[in-house]
């Protein structure tokens, strides 16, 4: 009994112990974002290397997104004659909801893993020790540009996302099935605040979270192989998990606040 007190006691250490380090890594971060932006074109060369090189596995997805919901909502909406309301249907589901998330999970995979992987070959590398040799802060030169890039790149490729699955919906529903072109658009009458703010607020949150998660994961990494490939599926696990979490408390607080 004593033996499961103790490792239950050893666990819960060990975890607060990392939820106080990633904090404090966190306010790190924040306090130096405003000495990183003064070098605002390490900025750009990350928004570059993180949002254009994820513009194809974005734009496809996208793409295929709006086929299926073009799809799925005419064999839905069909037989109550309200097929000319697949426009709706198509633009709020990607703008609320799939958009966002999706965008977020691709992200995660694509760009979070690569920013975990950098971050740790160069901390095995020594590269981070070096140049705190030279009195250069790593996390000012290397980390927190990459922190605000991801934050301005999510909220983009998730506009692009669902611009594109729209166009999917378009080509499915207008030049596939025949609905009238005039109806698709003219049905979809979305809010400019209630539902594209709503959007672009979870995918700055997303772009914020998964962001701190990959560079914390390759930052806190052991400087050896295993080590670098272990803190990059960690990035993926815990940015999936958190991106679900966030996406059910954000829409709770923002389509439940109005009730």
């Amino acid at each position: 009994m004593i033996s499961i007190i103790e490792s239950i006691g050893g666990w819960t250490a060990d975890h607060l112990r990392n939820l106080g380090h990633g904090a404090a890594f966190l306010a790190g971060l924040l306090r130096r974002c405003l000495p990183a932006m003064r070098r605002f074109g390490l900025v750009v060369e990350q928004i570059h290397f993180i949002g254009n090189y994820s513009l194809l596995i974005i734009g496809v997805s996208g793409l295929f997104v709006g086929f299926v919901l073009g799809l799925q909502g005419y064999y839905n909406l069909e037989p109550y004659g309200a097929e000319e309301a697949i426009g709706r249907l198509v633009a709020l589901s990607l703008v609320r909801e799939l958009g966002p998330v999706l965008t977020a999970l691709l992200f995660a995979g694509r760009a979070g893993t690569s920013l975990t992987a950098e971050i740790g070959l160069m901390k095995a590398g020594e590269q981070l020790s070096a140049m705190e040799m030279m009195a250069v802060d790593p996390l000012t030169r290397v980390v927190v540009p990459r922190f605000i890039a991801g934050i301005i790149a999510v909220p983009i490729l998730t506009a692009l996302f669902s611009s594109i699955g729209i166009m999917g919906g378009w080509v499915i529903a207008v030049k596939l099935i025949g609905i009238d072109p005039g109806a698709f658009w003219s049905q979809m009458s979305v809010d400019v605040w209630k539902d594209v703010g709503n959007g672009v607020v979870k995918s700055i949150v997303f772009g914020f979270a998964l962001s701190f998660i990959a560079l914390y994961q390759g930052y806190e990494a052991s400087p050896t192989p295993e080590g670098v490939a272990r803190a990059t599926t960690r990035t993926v696990v815990y940015s999936s998990l958190t991106v679900l979490f966030l996406d059910f408390m954000l829409t709770a607080f923002m389509f439940g606040s109005g009730r």
